[in-house]
């Protein structure tokens, strides 16, 4: 293993009406800016297409986020960094993200999950209505995982303002609200906290490996 190989990041989201995917974005882009490999990722939408086309801003981010490439086994395998995105359902992430999760047995089995950093993020319709519930929930597979869990705590200014330091959060208020100032900035910053953790890891087992 080299040093030298950037820190490789996966953003992995299920968003229905575009909250959870500008907050994706905004994760992608932090890691990039830290020098990271980036794998923006949106899971399989499981909802039938009448489901979608009742809800305008529904079907409306289904069209935009067309281009944002399927996730699969081989992002979470390739990654060093795993960040998972889903709105809250019923105070507990939403079945498009779980169903995906739920095919990541394979990996889980043969160890390839094992000490993978991860963090997690979420997005609700009210204030109150699951927020770390959600995160929470997301966090119980990083443990039967063996993974890392680098929250944002209360590490930076910022997350005095977000106020959560399970993870990044938003109340879009039934999706009409997108992610403000705050919100972005402190995805950004836990992003890139669990990147350099990611690096200081990989750096100290490659001076392991050569000492």
């Amino acid at each position: 293993m080299s040093v030298e190989r950037p820190v490789r990041v996966a953003v992995v989201y299920y968003s229905a009406t575009g909250t959870v995917f500008a907050l994706a974005k905004a994760a992608a882009t932090a890691a990039e800016k830290a020098g990271a490999e980036v794998r923006l990722r949106r899971v399989r939408e499981l909802a039938p297409e009448e489901a979608i086309a009742s809800n305008q801003g529904w079907a409306e981010n289904a069209a935009a986020t067309q281009h944002v490439v399927e996730a699969s086994l081989d992002d979470l395998e390739w990654a060093d960094v795993i960040l998972f995105g889903a709105p809250t359902r019923f105070g507990l992430p939403a079945a498009q993200l779980k169903q995906f999760i739920d095919t990541a047995g394979g990996l889980w089995a043969r160890g390839k999950l094992v000490d993978k950093v991860v963090s997690s993020f979420t997005s609700t319709a009210t204030a109150h209505g699951g927020q770390e519930s959600t995160i929470l929930a997301i966090n119980n597979t990083f443990y039967h995982w063996g993974a890392i869990i680098v929250p944002p705590g209360y590490a930076d200014p910022v997350q005095f303002q977000m106020g959560n330091p399970y993870g990044t959060s938003h109340v879009s208020n039934n999706g009409e609200v997108g992610p403000g100032e705050v919100e972005l900035v402190a995805i950004g910053f836990q992003t890139t906290r669990a990147v350099e953790v990611a690096a200081a890891l990989k750096a100290g087992r490659y001076a392991l490996e050569t000492s």
